[in-house]
């Protein structure tokens, strides 16, 4: 019975990055010989294990069997006599296919540290495409490893390989909720654009995001650019996700806020995010005009962003304008958000209980009677000097 670090740990410590989380693949052991040592067992595909001190993850070395479509139609083996070798030819990438035994030797059977230091993404074998999540996951670290002095490329026969994948259909066997994971996580990387390079190259964006394929070349490159803005601002993912839907219609509002709603409801995504979308793609371009609006727009925008009773959605929408319009690193300055900051603080001590006491025998007349003293409010104030 021998233990190994496997995968991602090994890959991060070789690049320089943190190691968050270890995997430990057990190599000649049986369920048995883990109980029998205090391991707990967690898994339901497989036999995964909990170490009884520290709680890491110890999985028995497994083959694979493909059985259905998509990314669940999979039967595994374990046994004593299954080799480190032959866990690691399962995985995704050559640089997720090494091991580290208890000496720190690494095991390297096919080709990581040479990919690794040219900065490739591999297969490690055709059961690359046996999973369609890979092409997810492969783009995602697309995004994660973008930084100096070079990006990760992805090798030529990778990318034909997932060319044929997409075409074969194996990409819309995927739920929404594993590509809403994959996505959310490649937003939330150094680059996001990458991740979207690498799905337009294989064809899966046009699967998967066809609203985002389809715009103009000109157009989708901008996109991307802000989207890697937002990630330098480090915005969040509610915010970042709202960027990458913000416009896209030329048309009107009800176009853009349609097309933030569809991609939403198919992701799946969680409502924060869906709502913010939704709102930036709707007001955007007049939040950006702050400095041209009137008392009553600004409390009309107020009303339709639900501003009064989500203030800090409302300012997260403004970071988000910002990221799209100010120059960068200059987002603290943007004078729009400045304005509406001002703007809304103001209108927020307009007291609505007071009023709505006033008007207790003409309560059809109380809605009427708040909007006007916030106008009063910013009509009375300096907000955008």
């Amino acid at each position: 019975m021998k233990t190994y670090i496997v995968g991602g740990a090994v890959r991060d410590a070789l690049l320089g990055y943190p190691v968050q989380d270890r995997d430990y693949v057990v190599v000649g052991a049986t369920p048995d010989d883990m109980l029998a040592q205090g391991f707990l067992p967690v898994g339901k595909d497989f036999p995964v294990f909990l170490h009884p001190r520290t709680h890491d993850e110890y999985a028995l070395a497994r083959t694979e069997r493909k059985t259905a479509a998509g990314y669940k139609g999979f039967v595994f083996h374990t046994d004593a006599d299954v080799t480190l070798e032959q866990d690691l030819i399962r995985r995704d990438l050559s640089i997720n296919a090494m091991a580290q035994d208890d000496d720190g030797h690494i095991i390297d059977p096919y080709g990581g540290l040479q990919d690794l230091k040219n900065r490739v993404f591999r297969h490690v074998s055709l059961a690359f495409c046996e999973d369609p999540v890979r092409i997810l996951r492969l783009a995602r670290f697309a995004a994660r490893f973008a930084v100096p002095p070079q990006d990760f490329s992805v090798a030529e026969e990778t990318t034909t390989l997932m060319q044929k994948m997409v075409a074969a259909g194996e990409v819309d066997a995927l739920v929404a909720e594993r590509v809403w994971q994959e996505i959310s996580r490649g937003l939330m990387e150094v680059r996001p654009s990458r991740m979207f390079d690498v799905l337009r190259s294989c064809g899966a964006l046009q699967r998967l995001l066809p609203e985002i394929d389809a715009l103009p070349e000109a157009q989708i490159q901008h996109l991307m650019q802000l989207l890697d803005a937002s990630a330098k601002a480090d915005l969040p993912l509610s915010a970042r996700y709202a960027v990458l839907l913000h416009h896209l219609s030329d048309t009107s509002d009800k176009d853009r806020v349609k097309l933030a709603d569809a991609v939403s409801q198919r992701l799946k995504v969680p409502a924060e995010c869906r709502d913010l979308a939704i709102l930036l793609a709707r007001e955007h371009l007049t939040i950006n005009q702050a400095g041209s609006m009137t008392p009553a727009d600004i409390v009309d925008l107020f009303g339709r962003c639900d501003a009064y009773r989500k203030p800090e959605r409302f300012l997260e929408a403004l970071t988000a304008t910002a990221s799209l319009y100010a120059r960068p690193g200059m987002a603290d300055t943007y004078q729009p958000v400045q304005i509406l900051q001002r703007a809304l603080s103001l209108v927020q001590q307009v007291k609505g209980g007071d009023i709505a006491s006033q008007y207790a025998s003409q309560p059809q007349q109380i809605p009427l009677a708040i909007r006007a003293a916030r106008i009063a409010m910013l009509e009375a104030a300096q907000y955008k000097t």
